[in-house]
């Protein structure tokens, strides 16, 4: 069973969608850009891409997409692409009150700070209050590599644990929060190792840290985990320990990678527990590994559709298979099946054959049965 947090609710203002936070609900997935954004790129053709790629994370399951800004001039742009997306936008701020500020002027949904580095007391005041009076929540994101100086003295010299300081940091920010009354927070306390993960964030749900009467939400995930295969191994091996325990109201699968694989590892470590999808339908992809016999490229294939497939919006299995040697006969539960045969392709539904073409009218073809497959009861 989920720990019961908060519930914090984000966007529901303007154009912008609402998605809530906590309160026992099955965790929502976020990604992060992974550009400095410039103004130029907001322009023409390039403008309409980064809004198109946003509405395809959305389709995947991405329910939060944040921004790193820097400076107040990061902060227009941002300003600007949020009046043109309903997904809601996450800005990630240090050091600099002022860009808080800013960025709290837009359809920014939520705001990511710690307030031990943004500034001084009144700064940090200044910060919570105009976010209160614009219903925004703010995460509280604490991070192993950046811990406060006299907790990371403690770690080096052994007199704490990783774990222990992570918790620490947090509670002093909390702390700060709840000076001023602000309750709307999030909090993550993040480490690239698995364990200082796992363990900071279940000796925080076990303390039963709060702001007013009810537990804070988690934002779980490993940080700085790695390239894509490493990073969904070591991302996997903390949440799962984690989801099954209850712990995690949003998660983010940090990779070296394409914020579209992010989603789709989210996707599928939450498929891996029952109940927490939420009301995302899932896509099961089957496709061989590819070797010799092969005369359709699976590799190349999976990679131009995966983000389209995971946007099916409904209960799929969809195989994509190298030769008629493990095609039609060992995917034949596939509701759609696509494999090479020779000099052709066929497509195939539940084992049964439903097309032959030629390998350059593979994608047409595909899309065609697909388009079929979404219009299905």
């Amino acid at each position: 069973m989920p720990v019961k947090t908060r519930t914090i609710k984000i966007g529901g203002f303007d154009h912008v969608e609402a998605v809530s936070i906590g309160g026992g609900r099955p965790p929502v997935i976020q990604t992060m850009w992974k550009d400095r954004l410039s103004a130029g790129d907001l322009k023409g053709s390039s403008g309409e891409g980064i809004v198109a790629r946003i509405g395809r994370l959305n389709a995947m399951g991405c329910g939060l997409l944040r921004f790193a800004v820097p400076d107040l001039r990061a902060a227009e742009v941002l300003g600007e692409l949020a009046s043109r997306v309903s997904l809601p936008l996450v800005a990630d701020i240090h050091f600099d009150y002022r860009i808080a500020l800013r960025c709290l002027d837009f359809p920014i949904a939520k705001i990511r700070i710690n307030p031990g580095n943004i500034g001084g007391r009144d700064k940090v005041g200044a910060v919570l209050d105009k976010a209160a009076s614009r219903n925004r929540p703010i995460r509280i994101g604490v991070n192993a590599g950046s811990l406060p100086q006299d907790l990371r003295l403690l770690v080096d010299r052994g007199e704490m644990d990783r774990s222990g300081a992570l918790v620490e940091a947090a509670a002093r920010e909390l702390l700060i929060c709840e000076e001023f009354d602000f309750f709307d927070c999030i909090v993550s306390m993040k480490a690239s190792g698995i364990a200082d993960t796992i363990q900071a964030n279940r000796l925080f749900t076990g303390r039963g840290y709060s702001l007013g009467p009810t537990a804070v939400p988690l934002h779980v995930g490993v940080t700085e985990a790695g390239p894509l295969v490493a990073g969904v191994v070591r991302n996997t091996a903390a949440l799962l320990d984690l989801l099954a325990a209850g712990i995690g109201d949003t998660i983010r699968v940090s990779l070296s990678d394409s914020m579209e694989n992010e989603v789709i590892a989210a996707r599928e470590i939450l498929g891996l527990l029952p109940g927490l999808c939420g009301g995302k339908s899932g896509i099961t992809i089957v496709s061989c590994p590819r070797c010799g016999r092969n005369s359709f490229d699976t590799h190349d294939f999976t990679a131009r559709w995966l983000s389209r497939l995971y946007s099916l919006p409904k209960q799929a299995t969809v195989a994509i298979m190298g030769c008629t040697v493990n095609g039609p006969g060992e995917a034949r539960e596939a509701d759609l099946g696509i494999t090479g045969a020779g000099d052709k392709v066929l497509l195939f539904r539940h084992g049964a054959v439903i097309r032959t073409v030629r390998a350059e009218d593979a994608d047409a073809a595909f899309l065609e049965e697909l388009e079929k497959l979404e219009r299905m009861s």
